[in-house]
């Protein structure tokens, strides 16, 4: 439980297309952090984060800015909306500046940049059930002219890239998810890349694929019961638990990637140099009849009112998933944020409302049907019936709207259960569970409240910090988790103005997605800073970060 809390109080660029050049003008709304971002922090807190320069694509809720790295003076940024990814001088963080973009064929998924220059953008293909393709470009180019080096095939649709810490691999999550109608559903893998000692591109040779198969029917390992393998199989019997399971965040420790498993619930651990996944670990359910658990989940019920439900269940399902070490052991900590899946005449969501026939007579959940209640949550159909009785005996939600710490095999030593919806009520009561793409009281209480999304790890001051971001109500929540079992709230900012038209540069920042730990050691300015990339307001933020 967190503790004790008080309020405190461009110009015409290059774009870079599969090694040929286009000339295309880029643009950018005027952009300013807003008069008064929410600020809320522990009375201990010894770190806090202030908004000092904001960098506005001018694209209202097209993913314009979705995930975000650094390297010398320069912001690399994620834009979908644009299929690529844009360049900024944050030199002068109060004055961010386009120099210019990278593309190629398809859409930019995740960028990742080595500590010498070596950069890698995902691209899912223009038709995201065939294979992918990693661009490889130098960092420290002065253009788009030279900064192309070349790229490789890997899997269908790369979702997330990350280099090792000892700069030997990229480990590329490739989601494989399957088309609009349901009718092609490609194969999840990660993608093991060799990359060279210098700044060049990597070759296909140097690419190895780390698949499922063993976990089929009949494969050298056994699925674990509670990983979520569900849904049509338009492939029939033909690798049906390789094409359900779609990798979708990377952490890596060592010789070692972690690699979420958002729909199935899991984790799966991957061997690096042989490129060979050596076991899922099932990250099992939150369990809402806890006190330390409660939640607020319906946008019925007259405002914030967090309760214990028994009988209601969370499925953790992180996207952001992260590595560090601690007392000589390698945790893992992941963003609960939830997912469900939802293609062609398959919906797995449905709202407790449309389920009501079907709960069980003599469940605890039977009496909180209304929705004041239980009746607007959003719930999976694909757990909790009780086949024998023709019911569900209990319910489960998307996510646990937490974040999580785990060994290494699957074990969780700190959950921050209530603690998000409890933070940001107390930090903005008037828009306590607000939607991103409008300013509303609970508009997301009846799905994933705040929806933690991502999040970065950093050093500052000899202590260990979360910052982990949320995409609905926006902003980012600190947490202290030198010593896991000890994990204390420390801060939240949030760079919004909830009274101004979201469509408006002036609303500040909506739908944190990608968050970047910028080290003292490796800023432009010399101090610890947090690069936050918001896909709804397309607005790439720096935040300070101080010790008090």
């Amino acid at each position: 439980m967190p503790s004790p809390l008080t309020r405190r109080s461009v110009a015409t660029t290059a774009i870079l297309v599969a090694g040929a050049l286009a000339l295309a003008p880029l643009t950018a709304a005027s952009a300013a952090i807003v008069p008064a971002p929410i600020q809320y922090s522990a009375d201990d807190a010894a770190l806090s984060l202030a908004p000092v320069g904001t960098f506005d694509t001018g694209a209202f809720d097209e993913s314009a800015a979705e995930i975000v790295a650094a390297h010398g003076d320069r912001l690399f940024v994620v834009n979908a909306q644009a299929g690529s990814v844009s360049v900024l001088d944050y030199s002068e963080p109060a004055a961010m500046t386009l120099e210019f973009a990278i593309s190629s064929a398809g859409i930019a998924n995740s960028v990742a940049v080595r500590a010498d220059g070596l950069g890698v953008i995902a691209f899912e293909a223009p038709t995201k059930t065939d294979p992918g393709h990693l661009v490889f470009f130098d960092a420290n180019a002065a253009g788009a002219a030279s900064t192309y080096l070349g790229e490789v095939e890997v899997g269908a649709l790369p979702d997330m890239v990350a280099i090792a810490p000892d700069g030997r691999y990229a480990v590329v999550a490739n989601e494989g998810e399957p088309n609009d109608a349901f009718t092609i559903d490609p194969e999840g893998s990660v993608s093991i890349v060799k990359l060279p000692n210098k700044v060049a591109a990597a070759t296909q040779k140097d690419v190895k694929t780390a698949d499922f198969h063993a976990f089929e029917a009949g494969g050298s390992k056994t699925l674990p019961a509670d990983v979520r393998v569900f849904g049509p199989q338009p492939h029939g019997n033909d690798l049906p638990v390789s094409r359900n399971l779609e990798p979708e965040y990377v952490a890596i420790d060592g010789n070692t990637a972690y690699v979420a498993l958002q729909e199935a619930n899991a984790i799966a651990v991957v061997q690096i140099p042989s490129a060979r996944v050596t076991g899922i670990l099932p990250l099992g359910f939150t369990d809402f009849s806890l006190p330390q658990n409660a939640l607020d989940p319906s946008d019925r019920d007259g405002g914030f009112a967090l309760r214990t439900l028994e009988g209601l269940f969370g499925a953790y399902m992180p996207d952001g998933l992260n590595a560090y070490r601690s007392g000589g052991q390698t945790y893992l900590v992941t963003a609960n944020e939830g997912d469900a899946r939802e293609w062609g005449d398959y919906v797995e969501g449905s709202r407790v409302s449309g389920l009501a026939s079907q709960v069980c007579a003599d469940s605890p959940l039977a009496s909180q049907l209304g929705n004041a209640d239980l009746g607007r949550l959003n719930v999976t159909r694909e757990l909790g019936f009780d086949d024998a009785a023709g019911c569900y005996s209990e319910l489960y939600t998307f996510g646990a709207r937490s974040f999580s710490i785990w060994t290494t095999d699957g074990a969780q030593v700190f959950d921050s259960g209530s603690s998000f919806e409890e933070i940001t009520h107390a930090a903005n009561p008037a828009f306590f569970n607000s939607n991103h793409t409008e300013a509303n009281l609970e508009g997301r209480s009846d799905d994933k409240g705040p929806e933690p999304e991502n999040l970065a790890i950093g050093e500052v001051g000899g202590r260990t910090y979360a910052f982990i971001g949320f995409e609905r109500v926006g902003g980012v929540a600190v947490y202290d988790i030198t010593v896991p079992t000890e994990t204390a709230f420390v801060t939240y900012v949030n760079n919004r103005d909830f009274t101004a038209d979201p469509t408006s540069p002036a609303a500040g920042d909506l739908g944190a997605e990608g968050v970047a730990f910028i080290p003292a050691s490796a800023s432009a300015t010399g101090e610890p800073m947090l690069a936050v990339a918001n896909e709804v307001s397309g607005t790439t933020t720096l935040f300070a970060i101080s010790t008090d």
